[in-house]
């Protein structure tokens, strides 16, 4: 018999070889019938996964992570089931599930059409009414080799394994077999509903020397109310896309002369520009100065760091006078030549340095993407230096940061904790101690977090802070490095309290991350409809006629002198078209004036919601602004 550990903390027992999927049984038909796959001590297992040993078991349903990439996987095979019995000749590469949904890559005579479309939702819905099990086996090379032979993809991957000993893993759902490594649903009847929503071209395997497949982007959900809703998130995010907005409320633009550099225009200048008076007042509070470092330094700084072994690919070059230089992908190390420029006593650690700086990276032309995915931006940067045991408080102070900075814009957040990465540098031990550190700084909070494996920076563990806008959806922005390295690279010192010099340890941390991408969130999570405060034109004043005309420049003057960003909307238009377009234009507040309002000395208040607040007096209106 073994002990199975429940989600729940209860054991109970079993005989040896249950399966994940009998077990989910025996807690309950409904749980059985929602499973998607498993996990075992913490490693995703397929639901017919047998168990031999003592351990810690979780039924992982479509509401878990791990359950949404099993279902999202299996419904992959059935798309290409779908293609395979509508297009026979078509080739198969891969079909995995990804954040959103899954694809599957074909090589096919020509792209598929709309109506290739259809047909294959079609199909993908008479294979789900045929209820067709899953069935795993496993096979040698050779026997792999043989069933896969019409498959030259299938036939590479299969190859890769040749002289190693594996078996290979197939999993079979009616008459069509795919090389695959699961997990996979019991049968195909919990996906109920699905849509394939877009077909464009891929590389084999990322590599542009290789064949261009055809790629079927798709997603689906066990009820259709969920794909309903779906669908329905997909256009509000496109009413709410920042390059649609940021082009038409004037904030940014793009030019083919700099592909992936941005262009902010006078508005989105103003926006930026509130933004970073914001981040200034707020870390000034929390006791912070602020340096700026060059953007080029030399190649051996960057070696020193360990940047360029880790980095250099996503680097711009240039030579100065002979020598080899860099433009900065970070700041960090501009960072520590300031720290180390003068000596430093315990009496002024923590040392909290914050910097605005402009930098550069080599993003692929496709991987770019409005604000969110740039080759330069201005990043929040700040490393904080201090003495191994201000760490804990020092963590905590700037997650305390965070949740004031995010709460002002209504946003909320998940945090990851992301380990040790192959490439790294520092001991194991290191790793170890630093990683229980961010650990216990943020459980003494009383915040969550889950693990992400293997994706800390080369120098140290760190806490990822991840976004949740209006939509729900999430954007990695902030993040808490620890790094005992950078600081024994650069040799840097404190005199202690014992008058002998000591290493300190720093965190480096942004808040707001790159400031472009942060823009592209907000502008998408407030609809371009931004708070007063933030907004770009916070008033506009709408004469009605030309008479109000030197009325109206006069209660912008008075606006003006209090400091409010102000418009003047002069045209030769009737009121209507200008109260509609100053709407669309995301104002938050339009002042309508008139002969009466003249006479009065009054402002007709709407706001962008549409509300009409009526006639008030100007001071009354600066009250509520």
């Amino acid at each position: 018999m073994i002990h199975i550990t429940l989600k729940d903390g209860s054991v109970k027992e079993f005989e040896a070889g249950v399966s994940v999927i009998d077990v989910a049984k025996s807690l309950g038909a409904g749980l059985a019938k929602a499973a998607c796959c498993g996990r075992i001590n913490g490693k995703v297992a397929d639901l017919r996964t047998p168990i031999t040993e003592d351990c810690h078991l979780e039924i992982c349903t479509f509401d878990d992570e791990d359950g949404k990439k099993t279902f999202w996987h299996t419904s992959s095979h059935v798309m290409a089931q779908a293609v395979k019995r509508l297009y026979p000749q078509a080739k198969f590469a891969i079909g995995p599930a990804i954040k959103e949904g899954f694809y599957y890559d074909f090589d096919v005579e020509k792209p598929f059409t709309p109506e290739d479309i259809e047909k294959i939702e079609a199909e993908m819905k008479k294979i789900v009414k045929e209820k067709l099990p899953l069935e795993r086996f496993e096979l040698d090379v050779p026997q792999a080799l043989e069933l896969m032979k019409d498959e030259p993809y299938k036939v590479e991957l299969i190859e890769e394994h040749a002289g190693k000993g594996e078996k290979i893993s197939f999993f079979k759902q009616g008459e069509f077999t795919d090389l695959c490594a699961g997990p996979h649903l019991m049968d195909v009847s919990p996906i109920k509903a699905f849509k394939i929503t877009s077909a464009t071209g891929a590389y084999w395997r990322g590599d542009s020397s290789k064949a261009t497949l055809c790629r079927l982007y798709a997603i689906s959900f066990p009820k259709a109310s969920e794909l309903e809703a779906h669908l329905a998130a997909i256009e509000e995010a496109k009413k709410r896309d920042h390059r649609r907005l940021g082009k038409e409320l004037g904030l940014f633009m793009m030019a083919d002369e700099g592909p992936g550099f941005p262009f902010f225009l006078p508005k989105g200048m103003v926006l930026k520009n509130t933004l970073l008076e914001y981040w200034r007042e707020c870390h000034k509070r929390y006791g912070y100065v602020e340096i700026a470092t060059p953007i080029i330094l030399n190649q051996e700084l960057w070696h020193r760091s360990g940047h360029w072994d880790h980095y250099k690919n996503n680097m711009y070059t240039t030579v100065i006078d002979g020598e080899d230089y860099a433009i900065k992908p970070m700041n960090c190390p501009g960072g520590m030549l300031v720290y180390a420029s003068e000596p430093h006593s315990y009496r002024e650690l923590p040392l909290r340095v914050g910097e605005i700086g402009l930098v550069h990276r080599h993003e692929l032309s496709g991987a770019l993407h409005g604000l969110f995915r740039v080759r330069c931006f201005s990043q929040d940067d700040a490393h904080i230096f201090m003495t191994p045991d201000q760490l804990k408080d020092v963590i905590q102070e700037t997650v305390r940061l965070f949740d004031e900075v995010y709460s002002t814009f209504g946003l909320t957040y998940t945090i990851e904790l992301s380990t040790m990465p192959e490439d790294h540098i520092g001991t194991v031990e290191q790793w170890e101690h630093n990683q229980d550190i961010l650990k216990n700084a943020i459980t003494d909070m009383g915040k969550e977090f889950v693990i992400n494996e293997g994706d800390g920076a080369f120098y140290g563990p760190k806490l990822d802070f991840h976004l949740a806008d209006s939509l729900g959806r999430t954007w990695q922005c902030g993040t808490i490095q620890l790094d005992s390295q950078l600081p024994e690279r650069f040799e840097l010192e404190y005199t202690g309290e014992d008058g002998q010099k000591h290493r300190p340890v720093m965190i480096h941390r942004v808040v707001l991350g790159s400031i472009e991408r942060f823009i592209g969130v907000i502008t998408e999570h407030f609809a371009g409809a931004f708070p007063a405060w933030l907004a770009p034109v916070q008033v506009k004043v709408l004469p009605v006629t030309d008479r109000a005309a030197e009325y109206a420049d006069s209660v912008a003057a008075q606006l003006d002198a209090q400091g409010f960003r102000v418009e003047v909307d002069h045209r030769s238009e009737k009121i209507g078209k200008k109260i509609r377009e100053a709407t669309l234009e995301k104002i938050p507040y339009m002042l309508v004036v008139g002969d009466r309002d003249m006479e009065n000395e009054t402002v007709s208040l709407r706001l962008r919601s549409g509300e009409d607040q009526g006639a008030m007096s100007l001071a009354d209106f600066e009250a509520i602004i």
